[in-house]
């Protein structure tokens, strides 16, 4: 006689064993109906699963984020049986959960084409009005090697082969598709309502290029079909978006095959580049940080002392001269460990915090680069905290503090943190790291700040914390992040004189704001479509004559404005003035400035802001009262 024990405390006895979906039922008709697996003492299980003692249990419905799994799952299954409808020869892979959605791959000879994935996809929706009934059984190795060895599925007992034998498999079967699962997946096909087939691509069987290739179809899956339509707007949007796309038509940067992942930077972008960073500067001269510069090239004894060369070896960037190996700098820490260790330190110098816009070099894997969002050549706005451990927590709420205030200012007001713990390949006693984690949670605890646990993410050498914003598409993206670093500093000998005269070891924290310039200058692009604030805008406004006798008044309003460190240019080609306007309207700038007739008989400008607003015609001197108020 199992007792149930709900997530709100209540408990109901039940007089021998029952499903999931029975326990739903008995709580209302409603409940079961939306019921799509459920949590049996903490454990992701089918509807039907059987409860035969006392325990825990959860409904999972679509509103849950594991119900969206769950259907995520399903619909991969419901993708490769519609598949294998349609076209026999197919056989299946593997199909998992990914972001927004799952892909399946499959090995087809004939090859799929972007026309075959309506086709597939019109197959799926009719599986789903037949509301097919999805069964789970278990079978152990062997028998399931030899399923699906006679159904020809060779690529699926390939798989079931490397599993340990004595294991019990569990399989999920729907109507004549069967399909090796952990589960647990919805009771019915007719749960699956909103999905959509996005792509083909290609994938090498079980990710090793000596493989072959198989056809990867993509899909995205959503508990309703408001969410899908959201999702599909918000990729079309992202679209629109798109920094390489902006860039080309703002000029601002480009790349090239001579120098792969690194930036091309045009007058334009340069300038949006320098306000982010100028900004930045003066952020940290603000904050007590002192700006340094430390070389681009090290000698490699340095990378292996500090362990970076064991871990980061292979993404290093390296030359030799005069018998000795260099490694292009992957990262500034070790460097401003000896600036630090330049001068004996006394515990009134701490905390002592050091800044800079170190330009870095990693060999990303050629298929990772992404525009400016993903390079080998960046700068960061790094910086080093060397402080005593007493003053550990005051550091990281102030970081955190002034952390949030520079996305404020950027726009950015959606702001998530992350605590990411000891990784399996680290540096550090456990001892160690219980204090660096510690430190971290203590003063994450302490500003009343909601954050989430990423176990096993942290650095190699110490816990971090990590800042992710929100762009206006609720797009997430990782910036800043704060490390306690107790190793580092230790292993490359920086000592300070401690109150009692003994030499003692400082803690180093690791803190970035804004990460990679390149970055978050792409993210800047994204997030505002082009159309920047006017304080980032690379041009501000832009001058334009109606005919070739206004000519020298527009010069003379260009250099007046410049004068006041606006960022204009003009243009007095002879053009029609609307042909003139829409051209530049599509450069977004916040200002557009036509100088007539009456302009120049009154001294005055007529000002246009960006989406058309007519302003009408204003003296220089309130338009430059307009513009620094913004």
């Amino acid at each position: 006689m199992p007792i149930v024990t709900l997530p709100d405390g209540t408990k109901k006895p039940f007089d021998g064993p029952i499903s999931v979906f029975d326990v739903a039922k008995s709580i209302g008709s409603g409940l079961a109906k939306a019921t799509l697996a459920g949590k049996v003492n903490g454990d992701l299980v089918d509807a039907s699963y059987i409860i035969d003692k006392d325990s825990a249990v959860s409904i999972i419905t679509d509103k849950d984020k594991e119900g969206l799994e769950v259907i995520r799952h399903s619909t991969a299954h419901l993708l490769a049986q519609a598949t294998q409808m349609l076209y026999p020869n197919a056989q299946v892979t593997i199909g998992p959960v990914i972001d927004n959605g799952f892909y399946y791959d499959f090995a087809y000879k004939d090859g799929f084409s972007e026309s075959d994935l309506a086709k597939i996809e019109k197959n799926m929706n009719q599986l789903v009005k037949q509301n097919i009934k999805i069964e789970r059984s278990e079978m152990s190795r062997d028998d399931a090697v030899q399923l699906f060895k006679d159904k020809g599925e060779l690529y699926k007992a390939e798989i079931i082969e490397s599993i340990p034998g004595g294991e019990v498999l569990s399989l999920y079967q729907q109507g004549e598709f069967i399909d090796l699962c952990r589960g647990p997946h919805v009771p019915s096909t007719s749960k699956l309502k909103a999905f959509k087939l996005m792509k083909l691509a290609g994938a090498y069987w079980r990710g090793d290029s000596g493989n072959e290739m198989l056809q990867r179809v993509y899909g995205t899956a959503w508990s309703n079909k408001d969410d899908l339509k959201d999702y599909l707007y918000r990729l079309e949007e992202a679209e629109k978006r798109d920094h390489r796309k902006i860039g080309k038509v703002q000029d601002l940067f480009h790349m090239q095959e001579e120098a792969p992942g690194m930036v091309f930077w045009h007058e334009k972008g340069w300038t949006l580049y320098q306000l982010v960073e100028q900004y930045m500067r003066s952020v940290f001269k603000d904050n007590g940080y002192k700006e340094v510069r430390t070389p681009l090239l090290i000698d490699r004894t340095l990378w292996e002392k500090s362990g970076h060369w064991d871990k980061f070896g292979d993404a290093m960037f390296t030359t030799a001269s005069e018998n000795r190996d260099y490694a292009i700098k992957p990262m500034n820490c070790p460097a401003h460990i000896q600036i630090y260790n330049q001068g004996l330190k006394s515990y009134r110098d701490l905390p002592l915090r050091l800044a800079e816009f170190g330009s870095c070099h990693r060999n990303e894997p050629s298929g990772t680069l992404h525009g400016i969002m993903r390079v080998r050549n960046f700068v960061q706005d790094d910086g080093h905290i060397f402080c005593t451990p007493e003053q550990i927590q005051d550091e990281v709420s102030t970081f955190i503090d002034l952390t949030f205030n520079v996305y404020k200012h950027f726009g950015f007001e959606n702001v998530d943190i992350k605590l990411s713990t000891r990784p399996e390949k680290r540096v550090g006693s456990d001892e160690v790291w219980d204090r660096s984690e510690a430190a971290l949670e203590q003063a994450l605890n302490a500003k009343g700040i909601e954050w989430v646990l990423q176990e096993g993410e942290g650095a190699f050498y110490g816990p971090k914390i990590e800042f992710v914003l929100k762009d206006c598409l609720d797009r997430e993206w990782q910036c800043g992040t704060l490390q306690v670093d107790f190793s580092m500093p230790g292993q490359l000998e920086a000592q300070f004189i401690d109150v009692d005269n003994s030499k003692q070891t400082p803690v180093m924290l690791h803190r970035a704001i804004v990460g990679s310039l390149e970055r978050f200058v792409g993210i800047l692009i994204e997030h505002y479509e082009g159309a920047y604030p006017s304080w980032l805008a690379p041009i501000q406004a832009v001058i334009l004559n109606i005919s070739d006798k206004h000519a020298d008044f527009v010069k003379n309003v260009e250099k007046k404005l410049k004068k006041q460190q606006l960022r204009v240019i003009s243009d007095l080609r002879n053009e029609k003035i609307g042909f003139k306007i829409r051209e530049h309207s599509m450069q977004r700038y916040p200002y557009i400035i036509v100088v007539g007739d009456r302009e120049m008989e009154n001294n005055q400008i007529a000002v246009r802001k960006r989406g058309g607003e007519d302003l009408g015609s204003m003296p220089i001197d309130d338009f430059l009262e307009l513009i620094n108020q913004e």
